[in-house]
């Protein structure tokens, strides 16, 4: 599954384009029907990738760490 998750979290920044970021939602809901138990491993896998950054608010977080909402994008 981690796979299937870097690889939906790439198309979607890499189809958003540079300055543009997405909800973790939005890739839990690409991958499946019942999405709400895919995001802790979303935001486990969108840490551990160098190319995308997750901010809050405007600001650079770690998605483990941060409480509420986040988005994603390319660096």
């Amino acid at each position: 599954m981690t796979d299937l998750i870097r690889t939906a979290i790439l198309d979607l920044a890499l189809s958003r384009g540079r300055g543009k970021s997405l909800c973790p939602s939005e890739v839990a809901k690409a991958l499946a029907e019942d999405w709400r138990p895919l995001m802790p491993s979303v935001r486990a896998v969108a840490a551990r990738m160098p190319e995308i950054l997750a901010t809050q608010g405007g600001v650079e977080v770690d998605p483990l760490v941060a409480r509420g909402p986040i988005r994603l994008r390319l660096r």
